[in-house]
Parts: structure tokens; C-alpha cells; sequence
């Protein structure tokens, strides 16, 4: 059926916003967000940021997997070059990767949502 036919289903139209209602913006911090996960303490630096509680989270989000990679560099130096480690070290190295993009991806969507598996811990951290 083509769209022009009056037997068609006519898809409802948007909803226009009420009075009171703020029509939806896009965060305007979500570049100091992103940037949370690369240099997690650049947002504390700034102004605005610092104030912004969707920065705070990707801050604290990017804490978590900052001081995970700092864990994990540690036991890397510590531990004896087997090949059974520098396997698992690979591994989780990439699963750090894995966890960077998906909170890039997030900040970026302009979502909260914790990371898998160690986003639960940013809780801990107050600022």
C-alpha cells in the first residue's frame, strides 16, 4: 500500500511539549564527559563541569577504570613474565578496551548507565 491512500495507517503525530514541560536539550557537557574516560581528572579542574552531576558520573565512571588499569599494570610489573599471564593480562587489557568505548559510547548517548561488571563501584567515590 503506498502512504498516499486513505486506507493507509496514518502514523500519530509527534506530541508537542506542554507549557510545562522543558522540551529535551542535549547535555551541553558531554565532551568534558568523554573526556572523563580518557583524563578522569580534567572535569574536577574545570568550572561548570565540576558542578554538573552527568560529569561527575562519567568522572567517577572513569575513576574506577583508571585505578583498574593502575591494579593491573601493578600485578603485571609484579608478576613473572609467564606466558599464561601476559595471555590473561591481554585479555583483560582488552576488556578494559571494551569497557572504555562502551562508556565513551554512553557519555556520548548521553546516558548513565554503569559499566559492566565494575561500574557499581563508583559509589565509593564523593566529590
Amino acid at each position: 500500500m503506498e502512504p498516499n491512500t486513505p486506507n493507509a495507517p496514518s502514523a500519530p503525530a509527534p506530541a508537542a511539549p506542554t507549557p510545562n514541560q522543558p522540551m529535551p536539550s542535549k547535555n551541553q557537557n558531554t565532551a568534558m564527559a568523554v573526556l572523563a574516560y580518557i583524563l578522569f581528572f580534567v572535569p574536577l579542574l574545570t568550572g561548570d563541569a565540576k558542578k554538573d552531576p552527568y560529569v561527575k558520573y562519567h568522572t567517577k565512571q572513569g575513576l574506577v577504570l583508571f585505578l583498574l588499569a593502575v591494579a593491573l599494570n601493578v600485578i603485571d610489573w609484579i608478576m613473572p613474565s609467564y606466558y599464561l599471564w601476559y595471555t590473561i593480562n591481554s585479555l583483560l587489557s582488552l576488556g578494559m578496551l571494551v569497557l572504555l568505548v562502551i562508556g565513551i559510547v554512553n557519555a556520548v548517548n548521553g546516558k548513565q548507565q554503569p559499566l559492566p561488571l565494575i561500574g557499581q563501584f563508583e559509589k565509593y567515590f564523593k566529590f
